[in-house]
C-alpha cells in the first residue's frame, strides 16, 4: 500500500476511535426546555451529562419556534426536562412529534415535568380563554421560588439514575452536595430579603407569583390587562390611576420582556423599575442558579431601600 494511503487510513482509524470513545463517555444527552433546568441538570449530572436548553434567557418560554437544529437536538435526547403545567403547550408537543423520539414522549421515563413536583399557585377555579393566556394547571413559573428548585432536584437526580443506572450513586451524591449548598444559600437570601416582606409591586406578566410568595411580597396589578396580551395605553392609564389610591413600591419585569411599559409606569408613578433576570444567563451577573437568586434578591432589596 502506498505510504500516503497508509497514512490516510491510519488517520481515519484514529478519528473513528476518537469518535467511538467520545460516544462511550458522552453520558446522558439532556434537552431542557428552559435554562434553569439545564443549569440544574448540570449541577446534578456533572460530566456524566450533556445538557442544552431549547430556549435562552431572553426568550419568552411560551413562544418557541421549532427550527431544524432544535428538532435535531430533540431527536437525540435521552431525557427531556421541562416545566410543564402548559408553559410549553404551544410548541413542545409539535417539537417532540417532529423529532420522532419516542424515548421522551409524555409518560415515558425520558419525559420529566418539573412542575408536577411542586405546590402550585394560581390554579384557576374556571377556564375562560377570553381571559387571555390562562394555565389550567396553575401558574407555571415555578422556578422563581428556590424551595421548588430543591424539590425538583431530588426528583430529577432520581430520574437521572433511572435513565443511567450505572451512575445512579453519582447523581445521588451530587444531589446531596447541591442540596447542602442550596439550603445554605436559601438561608442567606431569606435573611437578606427580610426588608421586602409586605412590599407591593406591579408586575409585567403573572410570572413572578412564586418569587413574590416566597419573599412575602404581593402584586397589586399587571402591565398586561390579560395574561399574554401586550400592555395597552388605556390599561396603563387605569393602572396609574389605581396606584394613586393603592400604591406599589416597585414595578418589575423579566429580562426578556419589553421595557417600555414598565419604564412608562415607573416614571409617572415615581416608583423604581426593576429588571428580574428571571432565568440563568439573562445577564453577566446571573450565570448559574446561585447567581440568579443572588442577583434577584440584591436588585429587589436595593430598589426598596
Amino acid at each position: 500500500m502506498h505510504r500516503t494511503h497508509r497514512t490516510l487510513l491510519a488517520g481515519l482509524v484514529a478519528a473513528a476511535s476518537l469518535l467511538a470513545s467520545a460516544g462511550v463517555h458522552a453520558g446522558v444527552n439532556v434537552l431542557a426546555c428552559e435554562p434553569e433546568w439545564q443549569a440544574l441538570v448540570q449541577e446534578l449530572g456533572g460530566d456524566k451529562v450533556s445538557a442544552t436548553s431549547a430556549t435562552n434567557a431572553l426568550q419568552d418560554p411560551h413562544r418557541v419556534e421549532a427550527r431544524p437544529g432544535l428538532i435535531a437536538r430533540t431527536r437525540n435526547a435521552d431525557l427531556l426536562v421541562c416545566t410543564g403545567l402548559d408553559l410549553e403547550a404551544g410548541w413542545l408537543p409539535l417539537l417532540v412529534q417532529q423529532s420522532g423520539n419516542a424515548r421522551i414522549e409524555r409518560g415515558r421515563p425520558g419525559y420529566f415535568e418539573a412542575g408536577s413536583f411542586v405546590p402550585r399557585l394560581d390554579v384557576p377555579a374556571r377556564l375562560d380563554r377570553a381571559e387571555g393566556d390562562v394555565h389550567a394547571f396553575g401558574n407555571p413559573h415555578v422556578h422563581l421560588n428556590p424551595h421548588n428548585i430543591a424539590l425538583v432536584s431530588t426528583a430529577l437526580a432520581k430520574r437521572l439514575g433511572e435513565i443511567d443506572p450505572a451512575n445512579a450513586a453519582f447523581y445521588g451524591a451530587r444531589q446531596l452536595d447541591f442540596s447542602a449548598r442550596w439550603n445554605a444559600a436559601m438561608r442567606k437570601w431569606e435573611q437578606a430579603a427580610a426588608p421586602l416582606r409586605g412590599a407591593t409591586v406591579v408586575e409585567h406578566h403573572k410570572n413572578m407569583a412564586y418569587l413574590l410568595n416566597w419573599l412575602g411580597m404581593s402584586s397589586v396589578g399587571t402591565l398586561e390587562a390579560k395574561p399574554g396580551v401586550e400592555p395597552s395605553a388605556a390599561h396603563l392609564g387605569g393602572l396609574l390611576a389605581q396606584l394613586q389610591g393603592k400604591p406599589a413600591k416597585l414595578v418589575i419585569r423579566a429580562a426578556y420582556q419589553d421595557p417600555r411599559a414598565s419604564s412608562w409606569l415607573s416614571e409617572r408613578a415615581r416608583i423604581p423599575a426593576v429588571v428580574i433576570p428571571y432565568t440563568v444567563g439573562a445577564d453577566a451577573q446571573s450565570g448559574n442558579l446561585f447567581a440568579l437568586f443572588d442577583t434577584t434578591v440584591a436588585r429587589l432589596t436595593a430598589a426598596v431601600k
